[in-house]
């Protein structure tokens, strides 16, 4: 009888384990993401459809308190500022949990906002249910989308997490600028390094 309850505990936990690790939803390279309606730092709903001008969308997963996420905030400020001009623009998503992580409360990302001069817009999923649907679970975690919404890179901005000056593989910008230059992208996914996202316990 004891053997028998060991195995079922065993079929049981890999049963869970299996149920946990996949993830349906979560978009891959070549799937069409769905739009979204999120709150920005201003008050104002934003979705991808009402961004003017778009070719594609620079979608970052990032937030306030984060080392990593902090670590990156210029170069995602920069990109901003070279690609949105050209048709992408970032998108930056903050998911986290605000009772997990009080530093990324809806109110400390528009004094984030402010005193950083962000110029792109910075929306809050406080349901998670869009960084669900992307599999994001990093601080921060890019999707790269073209115009038609589908997801042409997954992972990290660049090779360094810590030290802009020595990065050697920029993995976004190669891949933004293949979409402008009408080439395939060469990388389309990397390995994101940042944060674990904080999810609402259950």
């Amino acid at each position: 009888m004891k053997k028998v309850f060991a195995l079922l505990t065993v079929v049981f936990a890999a049963l869970t384990l299996s149920f946990q690790t996949i993830a349906p939803e979560a978009y891959g390279v070549g799937d069409k993401a769905a739009d979204f309606n999120l709150k920005n730092v201003d008050g104002k709903n934003v979705s991808l459809a009402g961004i003017p001008n778009a070719k594609g969308y620079i979608v970052v997963f990032t937030c306030n308190h984060c080392p990593y996420a902090q670590a990156y905030e210029q170069r995602i400020i920069d990109l901003h500022k070279k690609y949105a001009p050209l048709g992408y623009p970032v998108v930056a998503i903050n998911p986290n949990d605000k009772v997990a992580q009080p530093d990324d409360s809806f109110e400390k990302m528009q004094e984030r906002a402010k005193d950083k001069a962000y110029p792109f817009v910075y929306l809050y999923d406080e349901s998670q249910e869009v960084a669900h649907a992307f599999g994001a679970t990093r601080t921060p975690h890019v999707y790269l989308l073209d115009n038609t919404k589908t997801v042409r890179y997954i992972g990290a901005i660049d090779d360094d997490s810590e030290n802009p000056e020595k990065v050697k593989v920029k993995y976004l910008e190669n891949a933004v600028d293949a979409l402008l230059q009408g080439k395939p992208v060469e990388v389309t996914s990397t390995r994101a390094i940042g944060c674990s996202i904080k999810w609402t316990k259950k």
